[in-house]
């Protein structure tokens, strides 16, 4: 009777000491501290729903042109409403009636402009035969520059120890070569349309430059 009990009191001994065991087991589980959650997935998605805190959509920005830009633009506006003179000018005299003064006088390059601020009016041309071109050059046949829409006739000055104011030397092919006439009044203007006279030469309908 006496070792049933022993026997009894041991088994109930061990079953104690399991149950203590398993019991401090499962309180130092539960005193373990938990391991940290990440925290920035819950914030990304509460910005993400949050409209107040979210990410704001960017504004489009205004690009100013540029001042190089910007001058580039006025100048071409500019040259459109002012386009700037052309230093070209045409060949009056091509086609029948630049023939006709290289066959018959044997010049071309014919040209009428104003110079010395007007006073005077010079008549050049360049030689190509100098034997057709030869009244051109002597001084024996009177010159007149005439212009009807002004109404005068302009004759080539004579200065004093300088005489005629004309070239007068033997013609030569390749030469450009020249006369002035006097425009006293400066009568006769830019753009005027006239006739050049030198004995029996005679140039109609040029342009004054």
């Amino acid at each position: 009777m006496l070792k049933i009990q022993k026997r009894g009191l041991t088994r109930g001994a061990l079953f104690t000491a399991s149950l203590a065991a398993c019991l401090a087991c499962g309180a130092w589980a539960a005193d373990a501290p938990e391991p940290a959650k990440d925290a920035a997935p819950a914030a990304a998605k509460k910005s993400a729903s949050d409209p107040a805190t979210g990410p704001k959509p960017s504004k489009p920005v205004a690009v100013r042109p540029s001042s190089a830009s910007t001058k580039a633009s006025a100048t071409t506006k500019d040259t459109k409403a002012h386009p700037s003179p052309s230093r070209y000018h045409p060949d009056r005299f091509g086609g029948r009636a630049g023939s006709y003064y290289e066959l018959n006088w044997g010049i071309d390059s014919i040209s009428v402009k104003l110079v010395e601020s007007g006073e005077l009016v010079r008549f050049s041309y360049r030689i190509l035969d100098p034997d057709k071109a030869r009244v051109l050059n002597d001084k024996e046949k009177s010159a007149s520059l005439n212009d009807p829409q002004a109404g005068v006739s302009l004759v080539v000055p004579t200065m004093e120890k300088i005489g005629q104011l004309r070239q007068s030397t033997a013609p030569e092919a390749g030469l450009s070569y020249w006369m002035t006439f006097s425009n006293k009044g400066r009568r006769v203007a830019r753009g005027d349309r006239v006739d050049v006279v030198i004995g029996s030469f005679k140039a109609n309908n040029l342009v004054v430059d």
